[in-house]
C-alpha cells in the first residue's frame, strides 16, 4: 500500500480526501486501484489510449513518474505519490 496525495480539485471525486490509500506493484496498477475505489476520477486522469493525460503530473517521491518507467515504475509501500495537475492561464 502506498499513500496518494489529491489535488484540492479532484477531491470532490474522493470523497473529500486529501489522501487516500492505494494498493499495486506497479504505477499503473496504483492507478488502476484509484479508479476501482473512485471511478469519477478516469476522465481527468486517463486519456483514450489508458495513459495519464499529459497535464497531470504524477509524481513518486520527488520524482514524475514520465521521467522514470511511466506506468511501468516500480511503487513501494513506503513511497509517498502525489497528482499534480497543470495549471494554464495568467494575464496575457
Amino acid at each position: 500500500m502506498a499513500s496518494l496525495r489529491i489535488p484540492t480539485p479532484l477531491r470532490s471525486y474522493t470523497n473529500g480526501q486529501s489522501e487516500v490509500v492505494v494498493q499495486g506493484e506497479t504505477i499503473g496498477a496504483v492507478l488502476q486501484d484509484l479508479l476501482a475505489q473512485y471511478p469519477g476520477l478516469k476522465t481527468h486522469l486517463i486519456n483514450n489510449e489508458g495513459e495519464l493525460r499529459s497535464f497531470v503530473n504524477l509524481y513518486l517521491n520527488d520524482n514524475n513518474v514520465r521521467d522514470l518507467h511511466g506506468l511501468q515504475t516500480a511503487v513501494q509501500s513506503s513511497d509517498r505519490l502525489m497528482l499534480i495537475p497543470s495549471i494554464a492561464g495568467g494575464v496575457g
